[in-house]
Parts: C-alpha cells; structure tokens; sequence
C-alpha cells in the first residue's frame, strides 16, 4: 500500500474527501480519481496557487479562484470564525489579510502533493512570526482543494489549530 493510499484512505474516513464539512458546502459525492493528464492538470493550478502565494501575486491568486469558492479553515483555528469563506473577496479580507497584518515572515511551504481526480491535497508547513505576541509559528497542514476548469472552487484546510491558537494568543 502506497502512502497515497494510506492518506487519500484517511482523508476519506475523516471526511476531508467526498464529505462536506458545512451545509454550504459543495455536495457530497464520491472522490473518483482521473486521468494522470486531469491529475497533473490539477495540480498544476494548486501548485500555481502556491508559487502566486510566495510571490505575493494577488492578481494570480484571484485569476486561480472560482467566484463562487468555498473556503473552510480548520475548526477551531483563529480565522474559522466566519466559516465558509464564499468568494475570493471573503477570502482575501478575512483569511489573507488578517494573516498579512497579524504575522511578520509568513510563509506556506508545500511539500507532497497528492492529486486524485479533482482533487488535490498538499501536505506542508507554515512558518511566521506573530506580531503581537512576537511568538513563532511552525504548523503542519493538510490543504485539499477542488479544481474544475483550471479554477479552484472548494478549499478544506486542515492544521494545529491549539498551536494556531497559542501563537496569537497573548500569554
């Protein structure tokens, strides 16, 4: 068994796959995988997302985005407070810039990228140092995001949301 068995197996089991967190959330259906070609194509867009991210390039990020998005953060975490996110302005207003103006040096560096049909799921780790607390930040992630036509409709993210929480918490 592969390692991107055993993880599609788990995102599956934990609903990250085919389950929607939220009643606003895109409509179950089972994860089917595609094509190696769909596969790659796919991953291609959330791998653009990533580098349009490092570069700061807002208008390639929003290009990336579908206008009618889905963007749920992990439960419990500092931005789900407005769960979903519906459209990109959602998202750069309550996710982006509150992160941008609350964390010096933030950085999310993917590592693993395990495509399946429309979906894609990164493992990585995000970095940065809060601003008010001064305390630093070094969380795995898990994102999984839906493509359909070279547009990201759908983000589920999942993380240390107690380390989250102890970082821009003042002590």
């Amino acid at each position: 068994m592969t390692v991107r068995t055993i993880l599609i197996a788990a995102l599956t089991a934990a609903g990250a796959i085919g389950v929607p967190m939220t009643a606003s959330a895109e409509p179950a259906r089972p994860s089917v995988s595609g094509d190696a070609a769909s596969d790659a194509a796919n991953q291609a867009v959330v791998e653009s997302l990533y580098r349009a991210f490092a570069a700061g390039d807002g208008a390639t990020i929003n290009g990336l985005l579908a206008v009618d998005l889905v963007w749920i953060e992990a439960e419990n975490g500092p931005y789900a407070d407005r769960n979903p996110y519906i459209g990109p302005a959602a998202v750069f207003e309550g996710i982006f810039g509150r992160i941008g103006a609350e964390f010096e040096g933030f950085v999310v560096t993917p590592a693993t990228y395990l495509p399946s049909g429309d979906r894609v799921a990164a493992l990585g780790r995000y970095t940065g140092t809060n601003r008010a607390t001064g305390e630093a930040l070094d969380a795995q992630f898990v994102h999984v995001f839906t493509v359909r036509g070279g547009k990201v409709t759908h983000f589920q993210q999942y993380t240390d949301t107690a380390q989250w929480v102890d970082v821009v918490t003042p002590d």
